[in-house]
């Protein structure tokens, strides 16, 4: 009987093992699928954008200037439209956020006025670009009588920034360990000076990543920027000009059908920016997780 039932436990155990195994290995190769049909996902757009617009990255086109209306030409002005505006954007943006970050690390406790910040960063990252442009159109572009300029679409688009600056951040401040603030406090530094001197540089790589993120959002935004920067294909010669980025001159190359091919062009050179922007993030982020300390908070 003895032997009879450690048989019967051992082929009922045996049987839930393989029972237990076949979802196991069902739920593995769904999620494997899943992250390949993403990955193909990436590629397959990547690969038609280029593939049609590839052809069109050539010196004259990258550095001439349009001409009637995009239907000829290049893209330069579009380019640096493109490239200061969204540096606009950062200079404006990047201190706001890694201050609010530092204040809400930092300088407040959990309570009501740090909620009440941080609810309104998430509200503002879930606001349509449709009415952040809205917004900058009758309040930056009308009310303050700024009209489509490289300043008008700089303030819309830190705002769209800001949460992302302030998220990340904040996570890269509380990453740094509380031995660093300790010991600095031991030595008599202030909070001011422990801030400044042993907090930011640490989390420098962090906030450089939060930064760089947002810079892509930025790159690749047409609505706000058609709504407040303008669409002019002459070079800026001051903030208050109008301007024209790369989304806003694929939107328009496509949507009149003024010419396909040079819309590809535009799409396949602002593709390249954005993949560029996001390559740098992540090597930034590579670094601080090779570089993380051990050390506990």
């Amino acid at each position: 009987m003895a032997r009879s039932s450690g048989r019967e436990g051992a082929y009922g155990s045996e049987v839930l093992e393989r029972s237990n195994r076949k979802p196991g290995r069902l739920g593995i190769a769904l999620v494997r699928a899943s992250a390949m049909l993403t990955v193909a996902v990436l590629v397959f757009i990547i690969g038609y954008v280029m593939a049609r617009g590839a052809k069109m990255m050539t010196p004259g086109f990258l550095f001439g200037s349009p001409e009637k209306m995009g239907r000829e030409g290049g893209i330069f002005p579009s380019i640096v439209g493109t490239v200061v505006l969204t540096l606009s954007s950062v200079l404006i943006a990047a201190p706001l956020g890694i201050g609010t970050a530092v204040f809400l690390t930092e300088y407040t406790r959990e309570g009501l006025f740090s909620r009440i910040v941080r609810f309104g960063t998430e509200s503002l990252a879930g606001i349509p670009s449709i009415i952040f442009g809205l917004f900058g159109f009758l309040f930056f572009v009308i009310r303050l009588g700024m009209g489509w300029s490289i300043l008008s679409g700089s303030l819309t688009l830190a705002a769209m920034m800001l949460p992302t600056i302030v998220r990340t951040s904040e996570e890269a401040l509380r990453s740094v360990p509380d031995v660093y603030k300790e010991t600095a406090y031991a030595l008599g530094a202030s909070r001011w000076q422990t801030v400044t001197s042993v907090v930011l540089p640490t989390a420098t790589p962090g906030i450089a990543t939060g930064v760089v993120l947002a810079m892509g959002r930025a790159v690749g935004e047409t609505a706000a920027v058609i709504f407040t920067a303008g669409s002019s294909l002459r070079l800026p010669k001051s903030i208050f000009d109008p301007v024209r980025t790369l989304p806003v001159h694929f939107y328009i190359l496509a949507r009149e059908g003024i010419s396909i091919e040079n819309a590809y062009g535009t799409a396949a050179v602002l593709l390249t920016a954005v993949l560029l922007v996001d390559f740098a993030a992540y090597y930034i982020l590579h670094r601080v997780s090779k570089r993380r300390p051990a050390t506990g908070r």
